[in-house]
């Protein structure tokens, strides 16, 4: 019987959050082995463990994997989240792919200097509301359907709700515009593996307290 999956990444969220959120919307339960010093780093590099020579790194099924797109798709098609055919994948990736530019924007903003935080927050907001949330609400309101692609449960559904609760940190009611978007939040948010990973007491709710403490 295979191991549970080994995730190492710094002790904060960063580019392994996502690889989290999607472990957990899968039902998979996982280690974290958090790099805490320059040497717990180096020991990793000089084993050969980091291809790149970067993180995050996760072990699942025998294998070392790096690039956190690469891991992401791996653990999608592993557990059927990543849709039934390549039309599925390919709406799926363009979702993503979306998200994850609002996200990127998103995670810049507890670097940026005092003076600056205030503009880049209305960079977000504005990204948020009017390139991005409209898309997906769209979408939404089109197919009339639960979910972003093919009407059944999918990576595209689990990286919008996380991309949802990173803006509304930024804005709380970033989704005041968007009703569709806010139904879906709710209705994914109650998906039994989603409602375990959000609840007091869950890795989610601690990496949040961890990630609070840091910035």
């Amino acid at each position: 019987m295979a191991g549970k999956p080994k995730l190492y990444y710094f002790n904060g969220r960063g580019r392994m959050e996502s690889i989290r959120w999607l472990l957990a919307a899968a039902g998979v339960e996982f280690e974290e082995q958090f790099i805490e010093t320059k040497e717990d780093l180096e020991k990793l590099l000089s084993d050969g463990l980091l291809l790149f020579q970067q993180v995050p790194m996760v072990e699942i099924d025998g294998m070392k994997m790096v690039q956190t797109r690469a891991i992401l798709n791996y653990v999608a098609a592993k557990y059927n989240l990543y849709g039934k055919d390549l039309k599925e994948r390919a709406l799926i990736d363009m979702y993503v792919e979306g998200t994850t530019d609002l996200m990127g924007l998103i995670m810049y903003l507890p670097f940026q200097p005092p003076e600056a935080k205030e503009k880049h927050l209305a960079l977000v907001t504005d990204k948020a509301t009017a390139r991005y949330f409209p898309v997906y609400e769209k979408v939404l309101k089109d197919h009339r359907q639960d979910y972003l692609v093919g009407n059944h449960f999918t990576w595209a559904d689990v990286h919008l709700l996380e991309a949802i609760l990173m803006a509304e940190e930024c804005k709380s009611d970033i989704l005041s515009k968007f009703p569709l978007l806010q139904a879906f939040k709710g209705r994914i948010s109650n998906i039994p593996t989603i409602k375990k990973f959000l609840q007091p007491g869950s890795q989610w709710q601690h990496q949040q307290m961890r990630n609070i403490l840091h910035n």
